[in-house]
C-alpha cells in the first residue's frame, strides 16, 4: 500500500448520498469518477481504506477577497480556491451502508481558528456546498481499513478519530508533507 502513496487526484465534486452532512454531521466533497486524473491509474484501481492528505477546491468563479464571485454575486461557498485543507479521506464502499459503488469522499478540515472549523452538528468543519467545483487531492497516508460499524454513533466516533489523526499527521514537518501541500496549492490542470 505505502508504495502507491502519495496518490494524486484531480476531478470535480459531485453530489453523493448526502449522509456525511445529514446522518453524521461530517460533510464530504465527493470525487467524480468521470473526468478523473489519478497518479495510479483509474478510479477503480484506487485502494480502499481511510486515508489522510491535503485538498483544495477551485470553484468555477471562485470568490475574490470580497466574498463575491466573478459575476459580483455573493458566493455561499466558504472557500477561496487558494486554501489547502487537511483532509480525512474514505476510499471504498462504506461498509456500514453497504454501498455497491466505490466512492472517494474527502472531509476537508479547516484550521482550528477558521470560523467554520466547528460549525457542523458534530463539531466538525462545514464549508458549504461546492458541487461541480474542481478538487485537487493528495492522498498522503493510510490511517486504517474501512470497517462496518454497529450504528452511526460508532461510525461518527471513528471518523472523528480519523480527523484527529489526519490533523496530527498533516502538521508533521517532513519533505513529503511539504511536497504534497505544495502540489495541491500550485496544481492548475
Amino acid at each position: 500500500m505505502n508504495q502507491q502513496l502519495p496518490i494524486r487526484i484531480v476531478s470535480k465534486v459531485v453530489r453523493g448520498y448526502g449522509r456525511g452532512s445529514k446522518d453524521l454531521g461530517i460533510p464530504t466533497a465527493n470525487v467524480s469518477r468521470d473526468n478523473l486524473t489519478c497518479s495510479i491509474g483509474s478510479f477503480d484501481e484506487l485502494p480502499t481504506g481511510i486515508y489522510w492528505g491535503y485538498a483544495r477546491i477551485i470553484a468555477d468563479g471562485s470568490s475574490d477577497d470580497s466574498g463575491e464571485n466573478k459575476n459580483g454575486q455573493e458566493n455561499n461557498n466558504k472557500i477561496s480556491g487558494r486554501e489547502v485543507y487537511t483532509t480525512a479521506v474514505s476510499i471504498g464502499y462504506n461498509p456500514t451502508y453497504n454501498n455497491k459503488e466505490k466512492t472517494v469522499e474527502p472531509h476537508l478540515i479547516a484550521e482550528s481558528t477558521h470560523p467554520q472549523r466547528h460549525a457542523s452538528s458534530t463539531g466538525e468543519t462545514m464549508l458549504g456546498d461546492f458541487y461541480d467545483a474542481k478538487i485537487v487531492l493528495s492522498v498522503v497516508g493510510y490511517l486504517r481499513p474501512e470497517l462496518p460499524f454497529e450504528g452511526l454513533e460508532k461510525l461518527t466516533l471513528a471518523i472523528k478519530k480519523d480527523i484527529e489523526d489526519a490533523c496530527s499527521l498533516a502538521k508533521e514537518d517532513n519533505a513529503t508533507n511539504k511536497q504534497e501541500r505544495e502540489w495541491v496549492l500550485l496544481h492548475q490542470q
